[in-house]
């Protein structure tokens, strides 16, 4: 493998996976704090693989339409996603963006290396405890209340749940206010909140443990 891209905004988490690759065998690690960094650096250099946060500051689950990025301008491109978050709705949900395997943060090492040899093999990836939740998800048996919604109403319930204003909210995903409005009218319907301030609490308890 050429290279790997690291885009992930916690500085521990960056020299982890540096040394990991580094004990593989990798010699060309390229790392970016975020995701508009990130993918000009995807871009620029074309790495073999890519291992990507989901969850970044101030734009919380902004690594899914990065994946998603990714993938449509690289059919073939392997990405691992490398998260805080375990709920499977969101872990299908990287998977239907693009992502060819799916770890999270408290995972070992030794898992870690696992799940990178899979992902650069392009095989895909995910622990066996993931892999039944996920399994469970999508045959509906865990269905909740997160597995109707889109990437970009995910990412914007995130933000909501941070208590972040519309106007904010738009600069985070770069869309208009209209927008923010719109697809917070679309989370009220989906999630039966009467109004914004129900939605937000609503937002706080569904993602406290995702």
């Amino acid at each position: 493998m050429s290279s790997v891209l690291i885009i992930d905004d916690h500085p521990i988490l960056l020299r982890a996976c540096r040394r990991i690759l580094q004990d593989m065998g990798v010699e060309n690690v390229i790392e970016a704090s975020e995701t508009v960094a990130g993918y000009r650096l995807y871009r620029r250099h074309r790495p073999g693989m890519v291992i990507v946060d989901l969850s970044f500051q101030g734009s919380s689950l902004a690594g899914l339409p990065l994946v998603q990025r990714i993938r449509r301008n690289d059919p073939q491109a392997r990405i691992l996603v490398l998260s805080m978050h375990s709920d499977p709705v969101i872990v299908a949900r990287a998977l239907q963006a693009g992502a060819t395997g799916y770890a999270v943060k408290d995972t070992s090492p030794e898992e870690l290396a696992r799940a990178i040899e899979h992902v650069r093999e392009g095989i895909r990836f995910l622990s066996d405890d993931l892999a039944s939740k996920v399994a469970f998800a999508e045959a509906g048996a865990q269905r909740g209340p997160l597995a109707d919604l889109t990437p970009r109403e995910l990412q914007t319930l995130a933000l909501l749940a941070e208590g972040k204003a519309y106007g904010r909210i738009a600069e985070d995903l770069n869309v208009s206010y209209k927008t923010v409005v719109n697809t917070c009218w679309q989370l009220r319907q989906k999630l039966d909140a009467r109004n914004l301030p129900e939605l937000v609490r609503t937002a706080v308890q569904l993602l406290a443990t995702a």
